[in-house]
């Protein structure tokens, strides 16, 4: 059966991040009572604080967007960062919410949470059978044991936990900073900078081979919905179906939208990641949910958004 959200306390943890923030978009339609609380005021990786905060605002349903993220530079200059806080936050959520018997609580999984040669597309069951891609592992692992942990909580305790792991995903409210920001954000900085300062050239890491699957933030926080009333089961569920491209496509596209006319320069010496990285959509296309953002137009609104903003702005 259904789960019923009408009427609930729903808290977003880390709602100031773009997934995070498009569900606080999203949830804005339903008849729901959204809790939110900001960084400054409590910290996800202190369990005490954790645990008060949960126990005082009582929410009946729990979606975990916070997270230490970023592409594969961040991931090979901040391992701690990306494997212990990222422990750390989604350790102290699941157990205060445990302790408080919240209705239902999501846990957001990451397609790099799969093995480095899982045979494509990726389907759920790949997750654990063979290493992981080394340039995110420490992000992979702490994501891995968030799943586990809802697992956990479903089989010793009989909690109604789920996991979802989203295919890539980008839009207004991601992270544009060069260091930190994921494929997206940062090759259209990249481009959308060398434009501007008359450049006509841009260096991308890696061969541009690589392929990966992008869906519309919009369109994910639309599908989360989706999953907290409609999926129940124990294994993690893939959030996909969208447009595959490899990085020199996606160049190409982000060069025609910005309107850049230059040349990029491919950094063959530096790590491209995993070869392909495509997630089987079929579970959720089974219980009737697609993206319906085109790669391009979700781009074009993307840059749009960006080259207002500068990347810190509101998202309407």
């Amino acid at each position: 059966m259904a789960f019923d959200l009408d009427g609930r306390r729903v808290w977003i943890a880390g709602h100031r991040g773009m997934v995070g923030g498009a569900l606080c978009r999203r949830l804005g339609n339903e008849n729901v009572t959204l809790l939110t609380a900001d960084r400054r005021a409590l910290d996800l990786r202190r369990q005490a604080d954790v645990e008060a905060w949960v126990q005082a605002n009582r929410p009946d349903v729990v979606v975990i967007a916070a997270a230490v993220v970023g592409g594969i530079k961040a991931n090979d200059a901040y391992p701690v960062d990306f494997l212990y806080d990222n422990l750390a936050i989604q350790t102290n959520v699941v157990r205060a919410s445990a302790e408080a018997g919240v209705s239902r609580l999501m846990v957001l999984g990451s397609s790099c949470i799969y093995p480095k040669h899982a045979e494509q597309p990726i389907t759920e069951e790949t997750l654990l059978t063979a290493p992981l891609e080394p340039t995110n592992q420490w992000y992979a692992l702490s994501k891995i044991a968030a799943v586990k942990l809802a697992e956990a909580y479903r089989k010793q305790h009989g909690f109604n936990f789920i996991s979802v792991v989203p295919t890539n995903l980008y839009g207004p409210g991601d992270n544009f900073d060069l260091d930190q920001g994921h494929v997206i954000s940062a090759l259209m900085r990249k481009i959308h900078e060398a434009k501007r300062d008359g450049r006509d050239e841009v260096e991308i890491w890696g061969t541009g081979s690589p392929q990966r699957e992008f869906v519309y933030v919009d369109d994910a926080a639309d599908g989360l919905v989706f999953l907290l009333r409609h999926y129940a089961a124990l294994a993690p569920i893939n959030l996909a179906g969208g447009e595959e491209v490899s990085i020199r496509q996606l160049a190409d596209i982000l060069a025609e939208i910005i309107g850049f006319r230059g040349r990029f320069k491919y950094l063959t010496d530096r790590p491209d990641g995993m070869p392909r990285k495509l997630l089987d959509g079929s579970a959720v296309a089974e219980l009737g949910w697609r993206p319906h953002t085109t790669l391009k137009a979700g781009l074009t609104k993307t840059y749009r958004w960006f080259a207002e903003t500068g990347g810190q702005g509101r998202v309407p």
